[in-house]
């Protein structure tokens, strides 16, 4: 099963309403949330694997997590790409994230860790809700930590959520070519961009509002600096290639592994991400490819940088025109409880790619 075939099997959209939910029932089709009600899973759809439904019925109430971490990482991949030639274009079919998935460049190791990501952070924010049975706060870090402070209150579980989404989701990949390899790496790097990027969180106690004494947890960080890390991390990812050691001595993991095309560079780490092919060229519309080109996208006349019209829209030109927005402005508050707005009409000039 294809991660983003996943993430468009479990994905909310804003109204609320289940992608991919049908009325026509079969045994192959059918899984049972936390509060016992049944769902049924379109059949035109990629469906879950054994141990994706296993994983689900086993942790009662995880399933709504899976679909809220998988909706905040497209949610994420849209804004960190926004002005670029990619935009991390989504679509309701099979395939939420196009045949892009299906490659082996930057763009793709982007989408695996941070859906990869999504899913760890919001199961380990969801263990310390109380919202999963099978997995409640972290408490191991207990009593003494610090001359003026210890530890205490919730931790969010991110060890429930690194371990659930590495079985959950990794178990969507098979085989041990350079695709299986690249893919488990992206995934992994995501998990470790959360669990790396958690921060101590205290709260005070003492007499008049002193603070004689702290009480902290571990808080995972906001799913914006997730993705802050992980857009730096494409920027500088690592091209690589299929590695060999053959040697009988060597164990099953060493045997296959990511090598640096250059061997001059160093070898990945856990946090880098890794790609093997150059991206498709994003300027223009390619069904084969699977590109939407950049034709009717605004860009900024005024910016040298990707969002720029030169850049954005590849050198084609651009149409600019003016239209007027209505919005609320000048709100008062009145006492007690009502907000009274204007209506102010500016005119915004747009510039649109050719």
């Amino acid at each position: 099963l294809a991660l983003s075939s996943l993430s468009n099997t479990l994905a909310v959209n804003n109204s609320g309403r289940w992608w991919g939910i049908i009325n026509v029932a079969s045994s192959t089709n059918l899984l049972t949330d936390s509060k016992n009600v049944q769902l049924v899973l379109d059949p035109s759809l990629q469906l879950l694997s054994r141990k994706q439904r296993k994983l689900i019925r086993q942790n009662p109430g995880v399933l709504h997590s899976v679909s809220s971490g998988l909706q905040s990482a497209i949610k994420e991949c849209k804004w960190q790409f926004r002005n670029r030639r990619w935009n991390c274009p989504t679509s309701q079919g099979p395939n939420i994230f196009g045949k892009i998935v299906n490659r082996g460049c930057r763009e793709t190791a982007f989408i695996f860790a941070i859906t990869s990501a999504g899913v760890t952070h919001s199961v380990a924010r969801s263990c310390s809700e109380g919202s999963i049975e099978s997995c409640t706060c972290d408490y191991r870090r207990r009593g003494p930590g610090g001359p003026d402070w210890h530890w205490g209150g919730c931790s969010d579980n991110i060890d429930f959520g690194r371990l659930f989404g590495r079985e959950f989701v990794d178990s969507s990949e098979k085989g041990r070519d350079l695709r299986f390899l690249m893919n488990l790496h992206n995934n992994e790097a995501g998990r470790m961009t959360v669990f790396s990027e958690m921060r101590q969180e205290c709260k005070c106690h003492g007499m008049s509002g002193s603070c004689t004494v702290r009480t902290c947890w571990m808080r995972l960080p906001t799913f914006r600096a997730v993705g802050d890390f992980l857009k730096d991390r494409f920027d500088g990812a690592s091209r690589v290639i299929y590695g060999n050691k053959g040697s009988n001595r060597a164990s099953r993991v060493e045997l296959h592994h990511l090598e640096p095309e250059n061997p001059a560079h160093k070898p990945p780490s856990p946090h880098d991400l890794v790609y093997f092919e150059k991206s498709p060229n994003f300027c223009t519309y390619s069904g084969k490819m699977g590109t939407a080109g950049t034709a009717g996208r605004f860009c900024n006349s005024s910016s040298p940088g990707l969002d720029g019209c030169e850049l954005l829209c590849c050198g084609r030109g651009y149409r600019t025109r003016t239209q007027r927005v209505t919005e609320r402005c000048n709100c008062t508050f009145h006492w007690c409880c009502h907000v009274s707005c204007l209506n102010c009409t500016n005119t915004q000039v747009l510039h649109e790619c050719l």
